[in-house]
């Protein structure tokens, strides 16, 4: 089975879509998707359903997100609801603004957020499991001369905390009229977790009490730095903009990066953006440290005979093992055809680190009037070879959709999520992740509507 999910994925590759290029309804417009269906997880039916309406007012929008799974004897699924930011996340977002607006807000699930070039911070899922949804926040504001960009990735406990600010100094100076220069930025950034679990790097699990007990600890996982770039718009439809990063783990080690971004406009017919990135890593360091899977690497069950030091392993732990990384490279690609087909990737891979691979993929090869459905999205992390890549373990995460549509508002179709369900204490308190299985057939009825006359 994993095998040929791996084909199937490879297959739609070739239109593959970023949350950066996250799909909204357009301005007054709505459409109501809901239906039902019969999972399995892990083995496991359960009836399914599903409602997950979005509305758009200009720039505001809204989209709710309700499951339910109730088991063969009708009783409900006691990870839908049994804590209450699990209320909360019914409300999948709310924002204002889009993305590299302005000014751009979004409260609820953050799919792939990131602060700068992505030293720090690059494609942070506050949710990776589903079972586990939490409430989060981006508040992004350019006022041209100076600005900043905010995550906070729960409001139900302590966790990820991440702000960047950063100035234009040569507005500020007779400069300001030279269109190049005046693009010139600097930026500060510092990113926290506050989780008490984020610089644990050696627990064990008390047999007795069901609860863990902390060997090491570095206390809250903390990271500072700084970057310089320079967006050089050439024509039209055409900017490059190189960079330079720094960052500083504190207790840990530093890094630094140099890299190169191009954008390309054709008047709507294709556009294309492209990110290369050198790496220069110092010991007991990994950049772009807080990523997709950061939530489940934190901290989580040994899987693993081969280590009996500790009961769990954590991401800070790894951290603290690296004594040579080496540098490494970073790329990514994406290209859009006439607004609609979107073709991404992006990979890492470190010269010495050889588990530190990291692969990021999403699809969506479903035209809105089109008679069929398929769309997929893929992380992968500590991938060690290609033969690696596409396995799917504890360090994969996988949500693939293929179906058709026999009438133009109803889809039926069949899904398959390798994500990860949470393992509790004694006091129910989450204290690791674990691979989960769940494959659905679904009937889905989708309406879209108009609210009004379209108008940004």
């Amino acid at each position: 089975m994993r095998k040929v999910t791996a084909i199937i994925l490879c297959l739609l590759f070739f239109r593959l879509t970023n949350a950066q290029f996250l799909s909204y309804p357009d301005a007054n417009q709505g459409n109501i998707n809901g239906g039902f269906g019969l999972t399995w997880i892990d083995g496991k039916p359960f009836n399914a359903f599903h409602f997950r309406p979005e509305l758009a007012f200009s720039k505001i929008g809204v989209g709710l997100d309700l499951n339910l799974e109730f088991d063969a004897s009708g009783k409900l699924n006691k990870e839908n609801f049994n804590e209450f930011s699990d209320y909360l996340s019914v409300i999948r977002y709310v924002r204002y603004g889009y993305k590299n607006e302005p000014f751009y807000v979004r409260l609820g699930a953050l799919d792939y957020a990131s602060l700068g070039h992505g030293s720090i911070m690059y494609m942070y899922n506050n949710s990776p499991s589903y079972d586990v949804r939490k409430v989060g926040l981006e508040l992004d504001w350019d006022l041209d001369k100076v600005g900043f960009e905010s995550v906070y990735g729960n409001f139900g406990q302590a966790g990820v905390v991440g702000l960047r600010g950063y100035v234009r100094p040569l507005r500020f100076t007779e400069l300001s009229e030279i269109p190049i220069l005046s693009n010139f930025e600097v930026g500060a950034s510092f990113v926290g977790d506050f989780d008490k679990y984020s610089g644990v790097t050696q627990a064990t699990l008390n047999d007795s009490t069901k609860q863990v007990q902390v060997i090491k600890d570095y206390g809250k996982m903390k990271i500072v730095g700084f970057d310089l770039g320079l967006p050089i718009g050439i024509g039209d439809y055409f900017k490059i903009t190189p960079y330079f990063d720094f960052a500083k783990i504190i207790n840990f080690g530093q890094g630094t990066a140099l890299g190169m971004m191009f954008n390309f406009q054709g008047m709507g017919v294709v556009s294309a953006s492209a990110k290369l990135e050198r790496r220069l890593n110092g010991d007991r360091y990994l950049p772009s440290y807080f990523n997709s899977l950061y939530e489940i690497e934190r901290f989580k069950l040994n899987s693993s005979a081969n280590i009996s030091s500790s009961d769990y392993i954590s991401k800070s732990a790894r951290l603290d093992a690296l004594t040579s990384t080496g540098n490494g490279y970073y790329g990514e690609l994406l290209v859009r055809l006439l607004n609609s087909f979107d073709i991404l990737g992006s990979y890492q891979r470190l010269d010495k680190d050889p588990k530190s691979g990291i692969l990021h993929l999403v699809t969506d090869l479903s035209p809105k009037e089109g008679s069929y459905i398929a769309r997929a999205g893929y992380d992968k992390i500590k991938i060690e070879n290609e033969k690696d890549m596409f396995t799917l373990d504890d360090r994969s995460y996988l949500f693939a959709e293929v179906g058709y549509k026999p009438l133009s508002f109803m889809i039926v179709s069949l899904v398959y999520n390798w994500t990860f369900a949470p393992k509790r204490d004694i006091d129910d308190n989450v204290i690791g992740f674990e691979p989960q299985k769940k494959i659905e057939t679904r009937v889905s009825f989708v309406y879209p509507f108009d609210l009004g006359k379209n108008s940004n």
